[in-house]
């Protein structure tokens, strides 16, 4: 079954997240499955649908940043859309890749996800599927995605490159996924988060950006460009 490729030019937080829902409420619609690719218009924070940002944010702080904070349709953690790649998949409950078990569907999109990353780094061994979920490091660190692997995540030399969330209806599921690049700098944490969260020590430790070392735009638009003709090409022959 061939996919559908909606490319949504940069648009802030709210407004992607609003599309996303949009195209949950019309997957049963759709004949064929939805890569949804998407640029943030701005430095921006997205939220599980049960979370309440009050809890884990100086409002003051984000707005010092100029951070766009924006709930999910999708549960799962935090994650900061700083300088991450970000994508959507919606599949059909008709399609052969959806299953009424979530985590069985968690991975058949990280599997072309994984497929992306080896071939984006060049390498075949030291990446997988993480088989269980990891160990908790420091308080709050539950509720953000890039500070504790979950079953399923993408993981390189035991570390999280890729992790995502997932909503899933009688019609389909949603998979909203962010892939690694560059680390927000531990400034910008401090700045955000409040103080009493021990976040920070833990996304170091359990994180892995696919740009190690490199923290210029260029290198950062280029890694973007290319991770989306990767997944493109992995996912859309699934």
């Amino acid at each position: 079954m061939d996919w559908k490729i909606i490319e949504t030019k940069p648009k802030n937080a709210v407004e992607i997240m609003q599309k996303d829902r949009d195209l949950l409420d019309q997957i049963h619609l759709e004949h064929a499955p939805i890569l949804h690719l998407y640029e943030w218009k701005g430095p921006s924070v997205t939220y599980g649908h049960f979370l309440d940002p009050l809890e884990f944010f100086s409002l003051q702080g984000v707005e010092k940043e100029g951070i766009t904070l924006a709930k999910r349709p999708t549960g799962g953690g935090i994650i900061f859309h700083l300088w991450d790649f970000a994508f959507s998949v919606l599949v059909p409950a008709t399609h052969h890749g959806y299953s009424q078990n979530t985590l069985e569907n968690y991975a058949y999109i990280n599997e072309a996800v994984l497929a992306a990353v080896q071939e984006f780094l060049q390498i075949k061994g030291g990446a997988e599927l993480t088989p269980q979920d990891g160990e908790l490091m420091g308080f709050g660190a539950q509720h953000f995605c890039m500070a504790k692997p979950t079953k399923y995540d993408v993981m390189v030399g035991g570390k999280k490159v890729a992790g995502a969330a997932q909503r899933k209806t009688k019609e389909g599921f949603l998979h909203q996924g962010s892939i690694s690049l560059m680390m927000p700098s531990r400034q910008i944490l401090e700045t955000v988060l409040l103080p009493e969260l021990m976040v920070a020590h833990a996304m170091d430790f359990f994180t892995y950006p696919l740009l190690k070392g490199q923290t210029d735009e260029a290198s950062l638009s280029f890694a973007r460009k290319q991770i989306k003709e990767l997944l493109k090409q992995h996912l859309t022959k699934r």
